[in-house]
């Protein structure tokens, strides 16, 4: 056997590690919630920004780092909620669409955080987006396709409200 004859070697970089952040952008005073549209090669449907945390790095940096690649808004995140999406591997759906697939459900766990833009702030977003918009919370809580991260926003917005 000749060396092009094994099959070529996946990276670390390119193996997914079940682990996930997303970052709940408000501004004026909470009342406006961003959320960002994956484009249709990335699934076409609106979400907050989220991306998935790198072998190596910690949460609150993947926090950082998607929210600046995603939007270029530079912000420290602090403490999160962790919640877990369970996923269709072969249909990448959501829980809720669970019984019209196979059985077998993989789990990813989320960090959710939440960061407060100025007020006139408008984001710049990646490839992986083709829209934005924002909205009042109860809206952007309709909108997301994922049930326990748009809990987290309920659960997070709450919370920094008392």
């Amino acid at each position: 056997m000749s060396p092009s004859d094994y099959p070529a070697l996946v990276s670390l970089s390119d193996v997914r590690t079940g682990v996930e952040v997303a970052v709940f952008v408000t501004r004026k005073s909470g009342s406006e919630v961003l959320i960002v549209h994956r484009s249709p090669k990335h699934g076409g449907y609106w979400h907050v920004v989220a991306g998935e945390v790198e072998h190596g790095e910690a949460v609150e940096e993947a926090a950082e780092r998607e929210l600046r690649e995603e939007t270029g808004l530079s912000a420290n995140v602090v403490a999160g909620i962790k919640v877990i999406e369970y996923v269709d591997p072969l249909t990448e759906e959501p829980a809720d669409r669970r019984n019209r697939h196979d059985p077998s459900i993989a789990q990813v766990e989320v960090t959710c955080f939440h960061i407060a833009a100025p007020d006139e702030w408008e984001p710049e977003l990646d490839w992986e987006h083709d829209g934005h918009r924002w909205c009042d919370p109860g809206e952007a809580f309709s909108a997301l396709r994922w049930p326990e991260t748009a809990q987290a926003l309920r659960r997070l917005l709450l919370l920094e409200a008392t």
